[in-house]
């Protein structure tokens, strides 16, 4: 009888200082803050440019988050990767990049 192999999920994990945790967390708490905003201006039926102004406002705080995100990923996860010569990590980032460039 053939013996079957189990499928193994490897599960990554980026450890973060309190500082950097802080950091991501108060600039998350941020973007929500604007999100219940911009709900407080649909429910408070006001203008439609006020809303997409605030909208932008919010794309461009989760893209700089994305960005600090990015860059603290590579500095520390890739380059651990690199370092221990798993080049699977640059198939990982070129499917990150592409995800990116999508959105």
């Amino acid at each position: 009888m053939e013996e079957k192999k189990c499928c193994q999920k490897i599960e990554k994990r980026t450890y973060r200082t309190q500082e950097e945790k802080k950091k991501i967390t108060n600039r998350l708490n941020r973007i929500e803050g604007q999100i219940k905003g911009i709900k407080r201006m649909i429910q408070e039926d006001r203008y439609c440019n006020d809303v997409l102004m605030q909208l932008s406002a919010i794309e461009h705080s989760v893209q700089s988050l994305s960005n600090h995100i990015l860059e603290n990923h590579l500095y520390t996860c890739v380059a651990n990767d690199l370092e221990k010569g798993n080049l699977e990590v640059m198939d990982e980032l070129t499917s990150l990049f592409k995800r990116f460039h999508q959105a």
